[in-house]
């Protein structure tokens, strides 16, 4: 047996190795990248390399820059509502080098006209029925896209569950493989693991500290339910969101049973919709909040927009309110 014909089984068992690890390497008889094929939202999709990447808002666009990618991108759709948080971004810099292709929400024209081979962004935030732009409808124009796996809970008939921080593990390791940085991505990903498991380690005994996760809304408050990042924020940190039991992403209750979990911290997301000040001071006078332990105690915990929505800062949020709790001793 030639040294040629030996090597046909070895190939055969790496190509089925990388099949049963979640990712088809694709070979041809070409030099360079080959496509990738990983699943996302319930579909396998196979991926070329991309060379003009388009990402949507902070949870797409810091995904890519902790990856490294900020080359490999065409351009960034930010809505101007998020430019306080851009600026308070570790990754401002890599924002001032990408193109801001518009401040508006996504767009079908948009990413078109920058002639964008991928997208990536969230169902519902970013891919929209209602605004025309989907992941068939890029398909069909030869436009390839990626949703956060955090998302595909709201995607399509058979919606796709994964708690929180694992669908950030997801996203961070099957983007790094569509872009052939797989050992960035697993090196980020170890790293937010092993800090994590310090939080975990550190937590006190006894009942967690209730948090209420606070976006917006007078009439009626805009939260996290458990299928969203700041849930496993508040949860890595120490204590437990008030909301914990409801199985959604981001939705909006009444001010009842906020009053009635009795929240001895208010977490306030701050993006930009107004000054984190004025949410504060509403909080503060709304009178069904007034006999709360959170108010009474005047417990206010900031979170900034980019570390709460789903990307690799949530682990800095929780290292953040892990030392605001254990500072008011909880």
């Amino acid at each position: 047996m030639t040294a040629t014909t030996k090597s046909v089984p070895v190939l055969l068992a790496a190509c089925l190795l990388a099949t049963a690890c979640g990712a088809d390497v694709q070979r041809n008889a070409q030099d360079g990248p080959r496509p990738v094929t990983v699943e996302n939202c319930g579909k396998r999709i196979t991926y070329p390399p991309p060379q003009n990447a388009v990402a949507y808002d902070m949870s797409a666009t810091e995904k890519m820059f902790a990856l490294g990618l900020a080359d490999r991108m065409r351009g960034i759709v930010m809505p101007s509502t998020a430019n306080p948080a851009v600026e308070r971004s570790p990754y401002r810099e890599d924002y001032r080098s990408v193109e801001t292709l518009s401040t508006d929400v996504l767009g079908f024209e948009t990413v078109v006209d920058a002639e964008a081979d991928w997208v990536l962004a969230g169902w519902g935030s970013g891919f929209s029925e209602e605004r025309g732009i989907t992941p068939q409808r890029l398909d069909e124009v030869g436009i390839r896209s990626y949703q956060f796996t955090e998302s595909c809970f709201n995607y399509g008939e058979n919606p796709v569950t994964v708690p929180p921080m694992e669908a950030l593990y997801t996203d961070l390791r099957q983007i790094g493989r569509i872009f052939h940085v797989e050992d960035r991505a697993q090196q980020l990903v170890s790293d937010i693991q092993r800090r994590a498991e310090q939080l975990r380690s550190n937590q006190p005994e006894g009942d967690p500290a209730r948090v209420f996760v606070y976006d917006s809304g007078t009439d009626q408050p805009f939260t996290s339910g458990n299928q969203a990042s700041p849930n496993a924020i508040v949860s890595l940190a120490g204590g437990s969101n008030i909301f914990n039991d409801l199985k959604q992403r981001w939705t909006t209750v009444g001010w009842e049973p906020v009053v009635k979990a009795n929240p001895e911290v208010i977490t306030v997301v701050d993006y930009g919709d107004q000054p984190v000040e004025e949410k504060i001071a509403f909080l503060k006078s709304h009178p069904p909040l007034a006999s709360t332990p959170a108010v009474r105690n005047n417990r206010f915990h900031v979170l900034d927009y980019g570390e709460a929505v789903s990307g690799p800062r949530n682990i800095d949020a929780a290292e953040k309110l892990a030392e605001y709790l254990r500072g008011i001793g909880r």
